[in-house]
C-alpha cells in the first residue's frame, strides 16, 4: 500500500518529457473552452437518474480545423464509429477497419511522444527495438478483441473501452475516458453533461485544468464519475497507458505521478495480455487552494 502511494519519480520525469513533446495538445482558452457549471449530484448505484446541474454543454467550442488537419486526431476520429458499443454483442472487424487501425498506429508512431516512449520501453526491455515489432505489440494490447461480458463472441478491446466507451446490458456506461469522443458525442446530443465531480467536498476545478472528473449520461445511461484528460493528444494518452500497462503483470496497476502541476494516479486494468481499461485520477493540483 505504501509503495502504491509513493510518487514515481522516474515515470513523473518521463511523463513530463512526453507532456512537453506533445505538440498536438490543445491549449485551454485558445484551442477550446469549457464551461464547468455546477457540481454533480449523488447518483445511487445502478440508477440512471441524475440531477442535471449543467444546463449547457461542457465544451463551448473546439478548434475543429486542428482536429481535421492534425494527422493523429483525424486518424483517431476515423476509429470511433468502428464498434458495437453494447457489450455481449460480438464485434465484426472489417478489412477497412483493420486498415484504419494501422493508419492510426502509423500516425502516432511518427510523433515525438511515441518515439520517446519507444526509446524508454526498449531501454526497459519491455519492447523490441524494431518499430514493426513495437507496432504489432501496440496492436495486440489495444485492438485485440476479447470477451468482456462472456457473450457469444469477442465483444470488446482496450481501445473501444477507453476511447470510445461501452454500455453494459443497457444499465451502465463503461469506459469513455477521452475528451475528443466526449466532445463529438456531446455535439451530436448523445452525451448530456451533468456537472463536475470535485476531488474534495469544497474543491472546484479550474476551467484550464486538463484533468477532470465528470458526470454525464450517454445513450440514456448515467456515468456517475468519469475521469479524463482534456486537450491532450491521442498519442499522449496512448503512450502513458501503454507504459503503465507494460511495467506490471498485475490485474490492476495504480501509478502515482506528477505531470506539470497535476498529481495524478494513472490507473490501468489488465484483461489478459490486453488493456481492460485505463484512466487518470486527479489527486491534487496547484489550483485547488484557490477554491
Amino acid at each position: 500500500m505504501a509503495e502504491r502511494q509513493t510518487l514515481n519519480q522516474e515515470l513523473s520525469q518521463l511523463f513530463n518529457e512526453l507532456w512537453d513533446a506533445d505538440v498536438n495538445r490543445f491549449v485551454p482558452g485558445k484551442d477550446y473552452t469549457i464551461s464547468l457549471q455546477g457540481k454533480a449530484g449523488f447518483v445511487q448505484q445502478g440508477s440512471n437518474v441524475a440531477r442535471d446541474n449543467a444546463s449547457e454543454s461542457l465544451f463551448c467550442n473546439v478548434n475543429e480545423q486542428r482536429l481535421k488537419n492534425t494527422k493523429t486526431y483525424s486518424a483517431f476520429i476515423s476509429l470511433l464509429d468502428n464498434y458495437e458499443t453494447s457489450t455481449g454483442t460480438a464485434e465484426l472487424v472489417t478489412p477497412e477497419e483493420i486498415t484504419e487501425n494501422n493508419r492510426f498506429l502509423d500516425a502516432v508512431l511518427e510523433t515525438e511522444v511515441m518515439k520517446l516512449t519507444h526509446q524508454y520501453l526498449v531501454k526497459k526491455k519491455w519492447t523490441k527495438p524494431d518499430l514493426k515489432d513495437f507496432k504489432s505489440q501496440l496492436y495486440a494490447i489495444w485492438f485485440h478483441l476479447y470477451s468482456r461480458q462472456g457473450g457469444k463472441g469477442p465483444d470488446s478491446c482496450g481501445f473501444e473501452h477507453v476511447f470510445v466507451g461501452e454500455t453494459k446490458r443497457g444499465h451502465e456506461v463503461l469506459g469513455l475516458h477521452n475528451w475528443v469522443q466526449f466532445y463529438l458525442e456531446e455535439k451530436l446530443k448523445h452525451i448530456d453533461y451533468k456537472g463536475y465531480v470535485a476531488r474534495k467536498k469544497k474543491s472546484r476545478p479550474d476551467e484550464d485544468d486538463q484533468v477532470l472528473s465528470l458526470q454525464f449520461s450517454w445513450k440514456g445511461l448515467v456515468k456517475p464519475v468519469g475521469s479524463t484528460f482534456i486537450g491532450v493528444s491521442p498519442e499522449f494518452e496512448f503512450a502513458l497507458y501503454t507504459i503503465v500497462f507494460l511495467q506490471s503483470n498485475q490485474r490492476v496497476t495504480r501509478q502515482r505521478v506528477r505531470i506539470e502541476e497535476y498529481e495524478l494516479e494513472i490507473v490501468v486494468y489488465r484483461h489478459g495480455s490486453c488493456i481492460g481499461t485505463a484512466y487518470p485520477v486527479l489527486l491534487s493540483s496547484n489550483n485547488e487552494d484557490l477554491y
